[in-house]
């Protein structure tokens, strides 16, 4: 691992201090969450995150890029203003002497949209509904080096009791970070698709249930779906709480972003599963802020993908 250290000793620093920001927010009565132009929402915690984590990447490796999903536009409009000050004031408690221009300098950091040899992608609240409702979400920051994936830090506040904390090099292994130190983790062992779990995302916008249902069916999956937000679901299937994960497309032409899938599938191929796209088709981060040339993502325990792919060709 020796090549990525410093990458990977920065990205779970960032990751798990956005992550105290985002819950300093969600033990609060007030998120302060207003719509963007696609209709999804974007909260204080949305915004002090993706701060907190471009500053950490932009001091420790100035020139490489960021790709994250959210910009500063908003916060400089005067009625936005209340919403600027909360943002500041969430960030104070990590960073004590953070001003309006730091904040904003530091979300912008993340508006690159161009593929580049070297880029960092960012979600800094993935599944920001299910943060909103007292669901699973995830702070998701990857590494992507001519177009793979490389590093990955996955932050899960609300998985376990205390929150979890995962972590992949490519070719080293995953990982979860736990108070007696970092635990490998592997996908399960399942070969039979009767005896699988299969998750999927809590939002039917995100992903087509009534598709994952036929698909069960025919997989002779009997469990009922477990319906999460966010990369929480790749964690589950990479530390083998499930075998099956589902995104499966609800809109044609839709193009999935890879803040939404970068951290997770390298923490899944890494603990021995498999990440491709519903044709069976490798992930291709290479082309900037968009997976443009895949659709939907399917990510399973490795053992279990060409019977997945199979019974999606036919549904």
């Amino acid at each position: 691992m020796s090549a990525y250290q410093r990458e990977v000793q920065i990205a779970l620093e960032a990751v798990t201090s956005a992550a105290v920001l985002c819950q300093n927010v969600r033990q609060g009565d007030d998120f302060v969450a207003l719509a963007k132009s696609d209709r999804s929402p974007v909260t204080v915690a949305d915004f002090g995150s993706q701060a907190i984590v471009c500053r950490a990447i932009r001091a420790a490796f100035s020139h490489d890029l960021i790709i994250a999903e959210e910009n500063a536009d908003a916060l400089r409009t005067t009625d936005q203003a209340p919403l600027l000050a909360r943002v500041v004031a969430e960030l104070k408690k990590i960073v004590p002497t953070t001003d309006e221009a730091q904040a904003l300098a530091w979300i912008d950091a993340g508006v690159s949209r161009d593929a580049a040899p070297r880029v960092w992608t960012l979600d800094p609240i993935d599944g920001t509904k299910g943060f909103l409702r007292g669901g699973q979400y995830a702070v998701a920051l990857a590494l992507i080096i001519e177009g793979q994936v490389e590093v990955a830090a996955l932050a899960c506040p609300a998985l376990d009791d205390e929150g979890s904390v995962f972590w992949a090099v490519r070719g080293v292994g995953a990982f979860q970070r736990t108070a007696a130190g970092d635990k490998a983790i592997e996908v399960t062992p399942t070969s039979n698709s009767a005896k699988a779990a299969l998750c999927e995302s809590v939002e039917s916008g995100h992903s087509d249930h009534d598709q994952s249902a036929k698909i069960a069916a025919a997989l002779q999956i009997a469990r009922p779906s477990v319906r999460m937000d966010s990369q929480a679901k790749y964690a589950a299937v990479a530390r083998g709480d499930a075998d099956i994960y589902l995104r499966l497309p609800t809109i044609a032409g839709y193009q999935e972003k890879i803040w939404d899938h970068a951290a997770g599938a390298l923490v899944i191929a890494e603990a021995g599963g498999k990440v491709t796209d519903i044709d069976g088709q490798p992930l291709d981060f290479s082309l900037g802020s968009t997976l443009k040339n895949n659709r939907g993502v399917v990510a399973t325990n490795g053992r279990l993908h060409d019977a997945v792919i199979a019974a999606i060709a036919k549904a």
